[in-house]
């Protein structure tokens, strides 16, 4: 789309886990273009990933240039800047240089689950959970933050001179978007990293005493927190975006849930990307989990209270995709995946648990590894396929059972979104094994849409979420066509697939 010299657009900064993009949105809500390139991730030991926070901040520069020349922009007609980003990854870097210090530690990474064992058996849990949200998990930031900490001896250097500065990746770009002159957060962003009081939307320097952070060293290295629709600063100069504000920032999955619209306390969205991640909202009141979901900020507008959700984490969803493409080689590339599960009529008995790096949501279960089950001679690789897509409704199952638990409330509808999404017959077995209403969005990039929600928002281009709610359109409706029998049979195998997997023995000398 070629626009002329008073074009109005938004700029979406989309940092995932796999890939960034850069999203450009007119100011009807219309998608102008989006490129996107993937980074490098690195698995130095099991249970190990790992990011180059570098890599990711040039690719953001390249990107936006590259975004402006597809669309036949310049930086004039962008009017602001959204960040969405994959949360609870760490970057450590130097103020004064404003290079890492260490590979940025990535949300699936478990190298610090011994750790976080003792903190649980030392009875911390509920209290981390009582001020966070959040149960006692290497998926968090802080166990992350400490590690860097305590084996990375620049990092150590640089804390006793005040001069390490702690992000997630939003912090990290902020960072280097404005040259260094703010060292920002959302309070999305925020609620992840087992440091914030939930209930105050700030830092408790005393939770970062549990994981061994003494409070001068985040009192200097933590960003400050703001709502999600916020003025962050200005693009410094000497970038193709040169001049312009940063005015919405959300976590990946809050902003996947503002594209969607998820604005009224009873509403619900699963985007089915690298992991699958379900945001039910609760309204202003955060609402404690017993049944093993976390309590999260979905998102905050400038002078209103925050709005709260709670939040199924799945860890392994698309990525188990690629498992089967680069590891396993049954497929040559992701979009094969559909065909190949297609080829055969049902999981012909197969039961695939993606536990890869534990069991996410509702069950976290460090101990839990990933496993097939259910293979016979009559298994083929359509069935391993199918099993494979399968296990993200069999998760997200697990996870509206437990939202349903602790609010009292059955679920009616799951809007939906995400690159898997695009698979009818996937979408069709979740609405069956759900017993609910399952509707996709128009557009399945809602992430890079809700930053841009965000970012209009902050700089007036709408005035209020029911602007936003007129937007949205539906990309497809399932309804549960299976029977109740076959639905509890299948329940009970994924059950049973679900017990064999807890407690399984890793080698860790592999």
């Amino acid at each position: 789309m070629a626009a002329n010299s008073t074009a109005q657009i938004i700029m979406s900064l989309d940092l995932g886990t796999t890939s960034t993009r850069v999203a450009l949105y007119d100011t009807d809500g219309n998608a102008v273009t989006i490129v996107a390139r993937e980074h490098q991730q690195y698995f130095p030991h099991p249970g190990w990933v790992e990011h180059d926070a570098a890599e990711i901040w040039a690719n953001i520069r390249e990107l936006a240039a590259l975004s402006l020349a597809r669309a036949q922009l310049t930086a004039a007609d962008i009017i602001t800047i959204g960040i969405t980003n994959q949360r609870e990854t760490v970057v450590a870097w130097d103020a004064d240089t404003s290079q890492p210090v260490h590979r940025a530690i990535v949300w699936q990474d478990a190298r610090t689950d011994s750790v976080v064992e003792q903190l649980i058996s030392a009875g911390h849990n509920a209290s981390v959970q009582h001020a966070t949200g959040l149960n006692l998990s290497a998926y968090f930031s802080a166990s992350k933050m400490a590690w860097i900490l305590h084996h990375n001896e620049d990092a150590a250097r640089l804390a006793t001179r005040g001069r390490l500065r702690f992000g997630t990746i939003d912090s990290w770009i902020i960072w280097n978007l404005t040259g260094g002159a703010v060292h920002a957060t959302d309070i999305t962003n925020a609620s992840r990293t087992s440091l914030m009081d939930i209930h105050t939307g700030q830092w408790d320097l005393a939770l970062g005493e549990i994981f061994g952070l003494a409070p001068k060293v985040l009192e200097s290295s933590l960003p400050t927190i703001y709502p999600s629709v916020h003025h962050f600063g200005t693009v410094a100069n000497g970038l193709a975006i040169a001049g312009i504000s940063i005015t919405g920032v959300l976590g990946d999955q809050q902003a996947a849930s503002f594209g969607q619209t998820i604005f009224a306390a009873g509403e619900a969205k699963n985007t089915y990307g690298t992991g699958c991640f379900v945001l039910y909202n609760t309204g202003t009141e955060p609402v404690v989990s017993t049944s093993g979901l976390l309590t999260t900020v979905a998102y905050q507008l400038p002078n209103e209270p925050p709005v709260y959700a709670l939040e199924g984490s799945i860890a392994q969803a698309g990525s188990v995709v690629q498992w089967l493409r680069d590891q396993l080689g049954i497929i040559r590339s992701s979009k094969d995946i559909e065909a190949l599960a297609n080829s055969v009529e049902d999981h012909g008995g197969v039961y695939f648990v993606p536990a890869f790096s534990g069991l996410f949501a509702p069950w976290w279960r460090s101990d839990a590894s990933g496993t097939i089950i259910g293979l016979t001679s009559y298994a083929t690789s359509g069935h391993i396929a199918r099993a494979a897509l399968d296990a993200t409704a069999y998760q997200t199952l697990d996870v509206v059972k437990a939202v349903e638990t602790d609010t009292g409330q059955q679920l009616q509808r799951l809007n939906v979104d995400g690159g898997m999404t695009t698979n009818d017959q996937l979408m069709q077995f979740q609405s069956d094994i759900l017993d609910v209403v399952v509707e996709r969005s128009a557009d399945i990039e809602t992430t890079a849409r809700g930053a841009a929600y965000a970012a209009g928002l902050g700089i007036g281009v709408w005035q209020n979420t029911a602007q936003l709610r007129e937007l949205w359109q539906s990309g497809g409706v399932w309804y549960p066509q299976i029977v109740p029998t076959k639905r509890s049979r299948l329940v009970r195998g994924w059950r049973a697939a679900i017990d064999h997997t807890i407690g399984w023995p890793v080698d860790e000398t592999s």
